[in-house]
């Protein structure tokens, strides 16, 4: 009896850690399509930014958000790649994205152009741009709505795909 008391305490040990450091999480919308699908089972590491200062180009991460659920029970936590981070000049025109003068290469776009007009914004410091890889129907930092995002309000980096199935592996 006092080995599988044991035993229980190790499993409820490795649980708790687990669940401190990774968040499951359920994709519910197209907006990162064609990387992620709606219904796309990730896990997401909710310490990927503690040992580091900042988000990098390219990592997808989700964030509480100030956009309200259609069912108004709260705000909706999304999820977005990061475009620009911290003092980045941003510029979206002719269907381009122009990071500090630079045209973006997007092959992980739905479209392969992108819509809306920016021109010359500074991300503030702590914060990131962030849109949807699926443009055409990603609400993200191109609306005011979302705006830059609050590394604060990062809850952390998804890295992993364990559904479905055909596409388990790392993002």
């Amino acid at each position: 009896m006092k080995e599988f008391i044991k035993d229980i305490i190790i499993a409820l040990v490795i649980v708790l850690a687990i669940t401190l450091v990774i968040k499951p999480t359920i994709v519910k919308e197209s907006s990162m399509e064609p990387t992620l699908y709606e219904n796309n089972y990730l896990f997401v590491n909710k310490l990927a930014y503690v040992t580091k200062d900042h988000p990098d180009y390219g990592d997808i991460i989700i964030f509480n958000s100030d956009v309200k659920k259609d069912d108004g029970s709260g705000n909706k936590i999304l999820i977005k790649r990061v475009i620009g981070v911290e003092n980045d000049v941003m510029s979206i025109y002719d269907g381009n994205v122009y990071r500090n003068g630079v045209q973006l290469e997007e092959d992980y776009t739905l479209e392969g152009y992108t819509t809306g007009e920016l021109y010359d914004y500074v991300v503030p410091e702590n914060e990131v741009f962030v849109m949807g890889d699926n443009r055409s129907v990603s609400l993200d930092s191109r609306s005011a709505e979302v705006g830059a995002v609050s590394e604060d309000d990062i809850i952390g980096k998804a890295f992993f795909r364990l559904y479905p199935f055909s596409e388990i592996g790392l993002l």
